[in-house]
């Protein structure tokens, strides 16, 4: 079953109109003949809104108590039974009553539409989750009932409903918006003139942001490769902190106020365990960054700063979105911090946004508690705090006094020698424990000024100096190889773990994989290669990346072999043996990927080569049947004509002339609609637009059909359209005989055409036994003839022939149900340009 269409009604502010305007649209379907009812609409006691509810069906609404209180829900059991066409469902950010089927009422409209039923709803700019922040900034109020971005950008039309700070606010004064003893807190709190203003900014740039999605899918689908405008792609640094979702939405404004922005979200994943991001933070993070349209990237990085502007410049990204540092004051002694690393070195191509925040300057945790592989600077630390630490520390103790003791001196050597293993790890400890003996025995023992120890009590302290030194800094290095292993398993689990969720979504492209890999392992391409045999040559099944695509594995710098004839091969660095497992198990799904890809293709072929067969089978059918029959109809009337048998009167004569003309006439339009059909499949129809009236076109499309079957009632006011006059006339032709074909007799064909916005609609109307609902548009299919229709009566082109050209011009031909019984064909065609219809548009429409 087809999934459901989904309207919006986008209000700027409360009292716009959303509810209103959609009822207008709601009586209008209902005119047009459209089954549509009132799932749940929220009218507030608003006299004009609740007059508009008046003729139109409602759903009865479905009581649940609560608190000792009884609370009424949308009965979405109820509308599911009933099985309208379109439903109106109002407050689309609504939570329902607990105890309800689900806990947002937009979860029930995708219940409503996966069942195939149109919703229209409505919802305001401020309940958009994107936008809490800001719309709390300048209300002062926070929005809890909120509907994920994905939700509302996923609809197939938003209407925006807009209405001027100072007309909203007069329309609040009359009383149409709330009750008299709440309008002026209204007009002094929400509903002052900044707020509506700042508001309605809000939802024309949200839906100016949609419009360019729009503008995207068509340059698309239209192959225009030519730049229209520029693009915005936005970086965000993720933690794992919480301050992770205020950075998540400032950069979704941001990149709404761009052509076309997009948000990337990536989290670095160290291999030192320096960063210790929270698992179940970053879940929420995700889900938040994907309802609102971005994406989530996971990577692998032995330095955050350089890998966040590695990957930025991966991506072309034109701007890094940060949270101020957490670091208190005095952890600075540790460097500059993340941040100004990255503003520092992002160069003139990056623009670096510092975004503060709640957690700022709160602090971390002391740096002992950081994990363990060491790098270059630290280990040179450690060397300088072993070997220069002790030469230092003497001098210092000899200053002071040597009035300390033995006992505490070699305790403030052995404390140079934690630290130097903290730093520097084993040797550096080692070293520290070294020199610290040799420095303690010369200066510190007696004799002093000699490496000989008089005291053999002192010889036992010196031993035991140095075995607990080298215990110590053994017992660290140790804890420290293990804190590193745990930091790299468990990044390893994080980066496998979304490998698995991307199965499990379906993400089913090989180059979007192959992107994912270049990512995480900061690679300048990623290529996978494939061979028959092993003699074969190696041929590229994929590859990204800004370097030249890989021809070998043995060109690479990291090769992972798939299977026998497989491998993925990756350039710009020397990968360490640790990171091939998780690049086996990226390997392992690229091979997967590949094959799916492979399989869905080869179904694709067999499809269409099922379809051709199914075509020509029934072609073969229509040719033996429904082409022969005139052709034999023709041939008898010609051999009677021609027969010397018998003497034909005047009457019979042109009675067999008149069935030789109709069997032309027949033979005529099945092999037209054959020849149409086939034009239409290899794409050789080419329309030449012009702006036409209807009411030249449409009568001329009448011909074939008899006068008195056919009512006509197209308005000479109409607008001028831009169509192909003669496909536009095969269109409407085929679709009236048609129409004509399965009318009962005496029941004339109703051709009326109409203006709606930009478009005209032509309605061809018949009384015939109509068509079901999951049949509708197999009606539009080639060789199709629905229900007992005799196989005289054509091939079951017709309808097809008709889509095939209003598709070429630009135009959509759909069917519905006739009020009372039959079926009516809508054909919908623009109107020519600047010349649109004068009606009023009640899309909008709220009385002041």
């Amino acid at each position: 079953m087809a999934r459901g269409k989904l309207r919006i009604y986008l209000g700027a502010a409360p009292g716009v109109g959303k509810t209103y305007a959609m009822l207008s649209e709601a009586h209008r379907r209902i005119e047009r003949g459209t089954d549509c009812v009132v799932a749940f609409v929220e009218h507030h006691d608003r006299p004009r809104t609740e007059v508009m509810l008046h003729g139109l069906e409602q759903i009865a609404r479905r009581e649940l108590p609560y608190r000792d209180t009884v609370f009424t829900e949308m009965d979405v059991d109820a509308i599911l039974a009933r099985r309208p066409a379109v439903a109106l469902v109002d407050e689309m950010a609504h939570t329902n009553v607990p105890g309800s089927r689900h806990t947002k009422r937009w979860q029930d409209i995708e219940e409503l539409l996966e069942a195939g039923i149109h919703v229209v709803s409505t919802v305001n700019i401020q309940h958009l989750e994107s936008l809490g922040d800001i719309v709390e900034s300048i209300t002062g109020v926070r929005q809890k009932e909120t509907v994920p971005d994905e939700v509302v950008r996923r609809a197939d039309q938003i209407e925006l409903v807009d209405m001027s700070p100072h007309a909203l606010r007069r329309r609040m004064a009359h009383g149409n918006i709330y009750q008299p003893n709440k309008v002026d807190a209204a007009l002094s709190n929400y509903f002052r003139p900044g707020n509506l203003t700042a508001l309605r900014e809000l939802a024309l740039l949200w839906v100016a942001d949609r419009v360019d999605e729009y503008l995207q899918e068509y340059r698309s689908e239209h192959r225009v490769s030519k730049i229209w405008g520029s693009r915005e792609r936005i970086v965000v640094g993720l933690t794992g902190g919480s301050e992770g979702r205020t950075l998540i939405r400032r950069a979704t404004r941001l990149a709404e106020k761009g052509a076309g922005g997009e948000v990337l979200a990536v989290y670095i994943a160290r291999s030192d365990g320096l960063s210790s991001g929270s698992p179940k933070e970053l879940a929420v993070q995700r889900t938040l960054v994907e309802d609102l349209g971005g994406t989530f990237h996971h990577v692998l990085g032995e330095d955050v700063p350089s890998s966040l502007l590695e990957f930025a410049r991966g991506v072309n990204a034109t701007q890094i979105i940060l949270g101020t540092s957490r670091r208190r004051a005095w952890q600075y002694v540790f460097g500059p911090g993340v941040g100004a690393t990255v503003a520092r070195d992002s160069g003139p191509d990056l623009d670096v946004h510092i975004v503060t925040h709640e957690e700022a300057a709160k602090g971390r945790g002391l740096p002992v508690t950081r994990g363990a592989r060491l790098g270059r600077s630290r280990i040179i630390w450690g060397w300088l705090t072993g070997v220069v630490g002790p030469a230092l520390l003497t001098l210092l103790v000899m200053q002071v006094g040597t009035g300390l003791g033995l006992a505490n001196d070699m305790l403030l050597f052995l404390t140079l020698t934690v630290a130097a293993a903290l730093l520097g790890g084993l040797l550096p400890a080692l070293a520290s424990a070294v020199v610290g003996s040799l420095l303690l025995n010369w200066f510190f023992t007696p004799p002093v000024g000699q490496l000989t120890i008089a005291d053999p009590k002192n010889i036992l302290a010196l031993v035991i100096f140095v075995l607990v030194a080298i215990s110590v800094a053994s017992v660290v290095d140790v804890a420290a190889r293990r804190t590193h292993q745990a930091a790299r398993l468990r990044a390893e689990s994080e980066i496998l773990s979304f490998l698995a969720g991307s199965v499990l979504r379906g993400e089913t492209t090989l180059d979007a994989l192959l992107e994912r890999v270049r990512e995480t392992f900061a690679m300048d391409a990623v290529a996978l290669l494939e061979r028959e045999s092993e003699t074969a040559p190696w041929t590229c099944s994929g590859s990204v990346g800004d370097a030249s695509p890989l021809s070998r594995p043995e060109d690479a710098d990291v090769d992972m072999p798939v299977g026998d004839h497989m491998a993925l091969a990756l350039s710009g660095r020397v990968l360490p043996a640790e990171d091939r497992r998780v690049l086996a198990a990226f390997a392992a799904q690229a091979a997967v990927v590949l094959d799916r890809q492979r399989l869905q293709s080869q179904a694709e072929t067999a499809r269409k080569l099922a379809e051709g067969n199914r075509i020509r089978t029934a072609l073969l059918a229509a040719v033996s049947h429904d082409l022969r029959t005139p052709l034999a109809g023709i041939k008898a009337s010609v051999t009677s004509l021609r027969s010397d048998d018998i003497e034909w009167s005047a009457e019979d004569q042109a009675e067999l002339l008149a069935g030789i003309e109709e069997g032309a006439d027949r033979l005529d339009h099945l092999v037209g609609n054959l020849l149409d059909m086939s034009r239409l499949q290899t794409g050789t129809v080419t329309p030449l637009i012009r702006e036409v009236d209807l009411d030249e076109v449409v009568p001329m499309a009448l011909g074939g059909v008899p006068e008195d079957s056919v009512i006509l009632d197209i308005p000479e006011e109409l607008p001028m359209v831009a169509v192909d006059p003669g496909l536009l006339e095969r269109s409407v032709a085929n679709i009236v005989e048609n129409a004509v074909k399965y009318s009962p007799e005496g029941e004339p064909v109703l051709v009326s055409a109409s203006t709606l916005g930009g478009r005209v609609e032509v309605r061809v109307a018949d009384r015939g036994p109509g068509v079901p609902d999951d049949a509708k548009d197999r009606i539009f299919e080639p060789f199709q003839r629905y229900g007992d229709a005799p196989r005289g009566a054509g091939v079951g082109l017709g309808l097809a022939v008709a889509r095939g050209f209003a598709e070429a011009l630009g135009a959509t031909l759909t069917a519905e149900d006739t009020p009372g019984g039959g079926m009516t064909m809508v054909l919908t065609v623009p109107t020519a340009g600047g010349r649109l219809s004068a009606a009023p548009d009640l899309s909008a429409g709220v009385t002041s």
